[in-house]
């Protein structure tokens, strides 16, 4: 790596200098006292203005929802009571002539950080968000310090060199700002256009998942091309890698491209698709999304299992809502020998075609299919439309209408019962009472 130390020493003394004209001068140091006193004050009294503020938001019945403007004033105002007084204070001192050049500073990098934050918070990543108003303020302070050029020939001369390509501190920063804001914008174009293709009628929801995935994919990959293009590194260089990158996905990521291309393979094949309610193994739900790794399966109990694609090319699934979302259920139901077997059937009926969530058409039947050891079998079997909303809430609730309308109608429903002979009589003696021998 190579250090031009005379860079070095000429920026050091460039500060030096500067930190001597600029603030151990005594109207310097009479500014700095203001300024302190100023941002003192700020802090005492944001307290009660974001109070203030709060009370006149309620009165006009508005909430402060995080990424709302109301939200995002209440947040800044603490800066922009210090940015007002700061501001009062160099409206003075220049109608009364004092030295105020600490103070224009101060009014500048404190309005510059307050932009700044203001443009971050629509950025919906706060790492991210932090991350741009860190940098972006750090530069516009060395501009308006008048250092930023001395800081960039700084970082400039510190790099070293890989084959023909000279890379610099400064390099890999503007290589890092350029990757970090081109990422945001291909993220922000590609959440548009997935909402886009969401909402359209004309594609099925797996070729708009499909269609999202690939055009993510690409302005992801523009975005590092760029980002590296940006900086002077030619592109051709990462040719060499291309063999040893084969190499990789050969071995080390077998199972991750693997599980993209069964990725692609269900998104073309439409067998499965976002909303679809599915069945595998021993989990049940129904489909939120599809990843470019994984298949995202919520369950009617809160839980969200992440299966990967390979599995669902590889294994057996039942999709509940392939071509329709409608579907039979069946449930057994026992009565006793004595009971009614045609007024039993019509209850069980009449029971399945009184819940909300059991479908006329095809209208609830009930079969005989039995003869039991204790009972006489049925089966009541009914419809429904809606398996996402889950399976077991709308059988109970069948059951439990068979229940009332069995107690109602004097239906019994019988339970296991055994009766027990002896072939051979035994003789039971009868104990001697007390006081015989």
């Amino acid at each position: 790596m190579n250090l031009d130390s005379g860079k070095l020493n000429q920026f050091m003394n460039m500060v030096h200098d500067w930190f001597v004209v600029n603030v151990l001068a005594w109207s310097n140091v009479q500014q700095l006292a203001i300024i302190i006193v100023a941002l003192f004050l700020a802090r005492l009294g944001a307290p009660r203005l974001r109070s203030l503020y709060k009370n006149v938001l309620y009165r006009r019945g508005v909430e402060l929802v995080p990424g709302t403007l109301a939200n995002i004033i209440y947040r800044l105002l603490l800066p922009l009571l210090g940015l007002l007084l700061l501001w009062i204070s160099y409206y003075v001192a220049g109608m009364m002539h004092w030295p105020d050049a600490l103070l224009r500073i101060s009014v500048s990098l404190l309005f510059a950080w307050v932009v700044i934050r203001f443009t971050a918070t629509f950025v919906r990543n706060p790492p991210l968000a932090r991350f741009i108003a860190v940098i972006a303020w750090t530069i516009a302070a060395l501009n308006i310090l008048k250092l930023l050029d001395p800081a960039m020939e700084l970082l400039n001369g510190i790099a070293f060199t890989v084959g023909d390509v000279h890379i610099s501190v400064l390099t890999i920063i503007k290589g890092i700002i350029y990757l970090a804001v081109s990422l945001w914008i291909a993220k922000l174009l590609s959440d548009l256009i997935e909402n886009r293709l969401q909402r359209s009628d004309a594609l099925t929801p797996s070729v708009g998942v499909l269609i999202s995935k690939f055009v993510r994919f690409g302005l992801i990959t523009a975005a590092f091309l760029l980002a590296i293009s940006s900086v002077g590194i030619d592109l051709t260089m990462f040719a060499v890698f291309s063999g040893a990158l084969g190499v990789g996905l050969g071995f080390g990521l077998q199972k991750v491209v693997s599980n993209f291309v069964s990725g692609i393979i269900l998104l073309l094949d439409k067998s499965i698709k976002p909303g679809d309610v599915i069945s595998v193994g021993d989990t049940y739900g129904w489909v939120v999304s599809l990843n470019a790794r994984y298949v995202s399966l919520d369950t009617i109990d809160g839980k969200e299992h992440l299966i990967p694609n390979e599995e669902l090319i590889v294994q057996r699934v039942e999709n509940w809502s392939y071509s329709n979302k409608r579907l039979r259920l069946r449930l057994p139901v026992g009565i006793h020998y004595k009971s009614d077997v045609r007024l039993a059937m019509k209850l069980c009926v009449d029971a399945a075609a009184g819940v909300d969530r059991v479908l006329d058409n095809p209208e609830p039947k009930c079969l005989l299919r039995g003869f039991g050891d204790s009972s006489v079998d049925l089966e009541i079997a009914f419809w429904i439309s809606d398996p996402q909303h889950g399976l077991n809430n709308v059988e109970s609730d069948v059951l439990l209408r068979i229940w009332d309308n069995f107690h109602e109608h004097g239906i019994e429903i019988p339970y296991p019962q055994r009766d027990v002979y002896l072939k051979t009589p035994i003789d039971i003696k009868k104990p001697p009472e007390s006081g015989e021998s």
